[in-house]
């Protein structure tokens, strides 16, 4: 069943120039708020560490942030979680880290004997190997003799800015045979929750977290550059196949389009001051893919028409083919929308913005291959490929023939 009955041909090719405009502002402005609107960075990108917090009872923001600070924990953002089943979550993000800094590790090997020429260091208190975990929250050593666990003990509780993980197993022998000794230290989750237990009590903060997470500001930078060129090199590629799969002349007005609407999105969400991190960059890429096979199958019929209608102007070819394919756009698109609302609603964190990134996403895929595509396609055809093709064959350029296959 058609979605629009007859032959009727739409001059979407009309109104071109108004949502080239729309378009051209909803760009600019986008990239505004992305370099100068101060976006929220995930953790993902920024580093540091976050914890989400079921409560027992109701709390404020207000109150979880003042108590993370007399905590020790500087500029906290604490973020509510809309989830019915936990009406009191809170995802509290610090920009600390567990890991522990390099002038730190000497401090510690030095005071754990494994340099310098401290007189309490016998040659059965030195270890052989001292190792430091990537997350900042277990250091392991081993020694030649059954090591002294007590001294262990006194030595790394007297380091300044490290903190032992509460228990009477810790240090621990890990095996004997080895000597290997494992020392459990408080990560910054562990402190933010003691912390947080200590100022609002135990009736209001629950023994753990329901999730810990942290990443260091380094390799956030990293996945922040890796990001931007994962999207960068995606369309590239799609760029080359359009032009082998059609024709150059398709080409930049579908890569436009593509930046447009992964733009688009991201100025929107920050607009939304909703969270910038990698689920926001999968689903960047995600509709970069959905809005390129919508482009593709509305050349695909300009590509048929160009046989089909010998001598008529390319503008009337797009009115032609945007018009036969408007039905099966809105169908798709429409379907498409209809499945993520159920992500929507019924989804919690990231999953929400999932779909909701990708909810954008769809529209203005839609809405960019009809009035974005489309119209620089002959926008790049009248003013270059087509005045190319004329000096070629040593004709004068026309506007009103579009070229025959």
């Amino acid at each position: 069943m058609r979605l629009f009955k007859g032959d009727k041909v739409y001059d979407f090719m009309a109104v071109r120039k108004y949502w080239i405009t729309l378009s051209l502002g909803l760009t600019l402005a986008s990239l505004a708020l992305i370099f100068f609107g101060k976006p929220k960075l995930g953790t993902d990108f920024l580093g540091g560490t976050e914890v989400e917090i079921a409560f027992k009872k109701p709390v404020e923001a207000g109150s979880i942030r003042k108590a993370i600070e007399e905590v020790g924990f500087g500029t906290p953002t604490v973020i509510k979680v809309d989830d019915p089943k936990n009406p009191y979550r809170f995802m509290v993000r610090v920009h600390e880290v567990s890991t522990i800094a390099h002038d730190k590790q000497q401090e510690i090997e030095k005071v754990l004997c494994s340099e310098g020429n401290d007189p309490a260091c016998t040659d059965a208190r030195k270890p052989t190997e001292v190792k430091f975990s990537p997350g900042g929250d277990k250091i392991t050593l081993r020694y030649h003799e059954a090591p002294d666990l007590a001294f262990v003990k006194e030595r790394i509780s007297g380091v300044k800015g490290i903190a032992l993980r509460p228990g009477d197993n810790n240090p621990l022998l890990q095996s004997a045979r080895d000597n290997k000794v494992e020392i459990q230290l408080m990560s910054k989750g562990d402190q933010l929750m003691g912390g947080l237990r200590k100022t609002l009590g135990v009736d209001a903060v629950p023994e753990s977290a329901l999730r810990t997470e942290w990443i260091g500001p380094r390799a956030g930078a990293q996945l922040r550059d890796a990001a931007v060129k994962s999207i960068a090199i995606s369309i590239i590629f799609i760029m080359a196949y359009i032009a082998f799969r059609f024709d150059l002349r398709f080409a930049p007005g579908c890569v436009v389009a593509l930046c447009h609407d992964a733009i688009g999105t991201i100025g929107i969400f920050v607009l939304l001051g909703k969270e910038i991190n990698l689920t926001t960059i999968a689903a960047a890429i995600t509709i970069v893919g959905y809005s390129v096979n919508d482009t593709v199958i509305v050349y695909d019929r300009v590509r048929e028409n160009l046989g089909k209608l010998r001598g008529a102007s390319f503008v009337r070819l797009i009115n032609v083919s945007t018009s036969e394919m408007l039905g099966r756009t809105i169908l798709t698109a429409c379907t498409v929308l209809f499945s993520l609302q159920g992500l929507f609603i019924w989804g919690t964190g990231e999953l929400k913005d999932f779909a909701l990134a990708l909810t954008i996403g769809v529209v203005l895929g839609m809405y960019s291959s009809i009035y974005v595509a489309l119209p620089l396609t002959e926008w790049f055809e009248t003013r270059f490929f087509s005045k190319m093709g004329n000096k070629k064959k040593g004709r004068p350029a026309t506007r009103s023939v579009a070229p025959a296959v």
